[in-house]
């Protein structure tokens, strides 16, 4: 029996090996999906540790205010973006009124817009000093804040405004490929049974675009969780903010990992109910019937409040913003550029550039390794591996200076003791930390669009390739890069913007005196010089125009027979 088990005990590894077919891409796949996913597990585990009086401390002064302010915030910014999201993808749908064809695409400009920019204009323009109280005074002769109500832009209800200015194309973007393809018969039935516009669109096209709905919603709730720009500049305490003041203020990193994973759960919970709520809750088309949508001609003041609807969110999300943005740029060109402006673009592009490849490569490679073995450990890696854009910048900021702290800490120690050198840090602290922050949290964009790709694929394809004799790397090289260069270019394009945008995860990260767009924003907004910093916004913003642009083009298409 000793034998027997030895000789189980031998074979193992054999049938472990052959069972997972642990070849150069599965150990691969494997290996680069713990690499990415290691600032959560760093998090989660170093969360244990003891972090002396301050957990006290915060539950007895503003944990529970940190809770119920991030829960307000993302309540309010949910209802706010579900309800103008899913309006006006439904107007520019299934209603004909003026403009249409103009506000359907101008509809997503909002999304160029970084939350914490619009949140440095509308401040300038609402505060005592600007010119909406301003003018007000001088209109109706009030002298001082006394002698009037005018609500308070600095507060959790501003906050609430200007991200759901922002956010709201989230939903809208998905909410009206929903309606977008839906089948037109289940529309007709809806007319011949004597429905109305709205009775059609709260029984019929509503119900059927819960999937999408819930899906825009989640990550628009995550997306706020994640801002810090807006909330550290509008004093709001939310739990991210919380996780800066613990780590920064109160020099405590084990509390302020404490507090991440307070704010993963909140994360968690969002894909838990995001998933849970499509539980038995699938809707299919059974017709092959798509053809043109049945739409609804508006007259009188049908038409005026569809119009409204479309161009206020525009307008205050995206033309006010800009507009503002550019008139300041022009004005104070010289002042901005002053503050080592050209520099400070090279630095964002340069990392945005590389991050934008890291991520776009590891996508790859972990897509492909997927697709050689239906294994569900490789789906699972891989999945985990790409949950790091649900997961708030500051979160993932701590877990990645964590393993990488105390990677110095040993490399430091070793060569200290055997050579006598002090290698000072060589990973935290540096570019190295920037980069690996930027791959964690952004792995989601690429994987998902090289995933998406590749199953358009037919696999009778990898199938000739190795009739053929080609092994796995010369097929993907051959056959799948070259069907993969529009998903290749739509995956860049996404990292590269989220990446010129991203704040928290910057400003913790990043070296000593080294700045980004979005920091050097940051802290001239800060500094209340907003016009110095409005060149640096545009910047910013005209790089979110390059996948509005694609978006726009590509969502025409998303009908089956749209051509027909």
């Amino acid at each position: 029996m000793g034998a027997g088990a030895g000789l189980n005990i031998e074979a193992f590894p054999r049938r472990l090996a052959k069972r997972f077919q642990l070849d150069f891409w599965t150990s691969g796949t494997l290996l680069l999906a713990f690499f990415i996913a290691a600032p959560l597990l760093a998090v989660s585990i170093f969360s244990l540790q003891p972090s002396g009086d301050i957990w006290h401390h915060l539950l007895t002064t503003v944990l529970s205010r940190y809770v119920m302010t991030t829960m307000g915030l993302m309540v309010g910014v949910g209802i706010g973006t579900l309800l103008i999201g899913t309006a006006t993808a439904w107007l520019v749908t299934l209603c004909r009124f003026p403009g249409r064809r103009i506000v359907e695409w101008a509809l997503l400009l909002p999304m160029a817009m970084p939350t914490y920019v619009v949140a440095y204009v509308y401040t300038d323009v609402f505060e005592f000093a600007g010119p909406v109280q301003t003018l007000s005074r001088n209109i109706f002769g009030w002298e001082s804040s006394r002698d009037y109500w005018f609500p308070e832009i600095r507060s959790l209800g501003g906050a609430i405004f200007v991200m759901t200015l922002t956010l709201y194309p989230y939903v809208y973007l998905l909410a009206r490929v929903a309606f977008v393809q839906q089948s037109v018969c289940i529309l007709e039935v809806s007319r011949t049974l004597g429905k109305t516009a709205w009775q059609s669109f709260i029984s019929i096209a509503l119900p059927s675009a819960r999937p999408s709905l819930v899906i825009g919603v989640s990550l628009v709730l995550m997306e706020a969780l994640n801002d810090f720009g807006t909330v550290d500049f509008f004093a709001v305490e939310t739990l991210t903010a919380g996780i800066f003041d613990v780590w920064l203020n109160m020099n405590n990193l084990s509390g302020a990992a404490q507090l991440a994973v307070i704010a993963l759960c909140f994360v968690l919970l969002l894909l838990w109910a995001e998933r849970k709520s499509r539980t038995n809750q699938r809707y299919f088309n059974t017709s092959t019937k798509y053809q043109a949508l049945p739409s609804y001609q508006l007259r009188g003041i049908k038409m005026l409040g569809a119009v409204l609807t479309c161009l206020l969110p525009i307008g205050f999300g995206f033309i006010l913003p800009s507009s503002i943005l550019g008139y300041y740029a022009w004005n104070y060109y010289e002042e901005s550029i002053s503050h080592d402006f050209y520099s400070i673009l090279s630095n964002s592009l340069v990392l945005s550039s590389l991050s934008a490849t890291l991520s776009v490569l590891a996508g790859i490679f972990l897509a492909y390794g997927v697709r050689l073995q239906e294994n569900p450990l490789l789906k699972s890696a891989a999945r985990l591996a790409s949950v790091g854009y649900a997961v708030p910048g500051a979160v993932l900021a701590v877990g990645v200076l964590i393993p990488m702290g105390k990677i110095d800490v040993f490399i430091q120690g070793f060569l200290n003791n055997i050579f006598g050198i002090s290698t000072g840090l060589l990973f935290s602290g540096t570019i190295a930390a920037v980069t690996y922050g930027y791959l964690t949290r952004f792995l989601a964009l690429s994987y998902g669009t090289m995933e998406a790709s590749l199953m358009r694929v037919t696999p009778n394809m990898d199938g000739a390739a190795r009739t053929l004799g080609l092994g796995p790397g010369k097929t993907l090289k051959r056959i799948h890069l070259p069907m993969l260069r529009g998903g290749i270019l739509a995956a860049a394009i996404l990292v590269f913007v989220d990446t010129m945008k991203e704040l928290p995860m910057t400003i913790i990260l990043r070296p000593f005196n080294f700045e980004t767009l979005a920091t050097q924003v940051h802290q001239l907004a800060t500094d209340e010089l907003l016009e110095e910093s409005a060149l640096g916004s545009l910047s910013i913003v005209a790089a979110g125009l390059l996948p509005v642009i694609y978006l726009s083009r590509t969502i025409r298409g998303t009908r089956p027979g749209a051509g027909k």
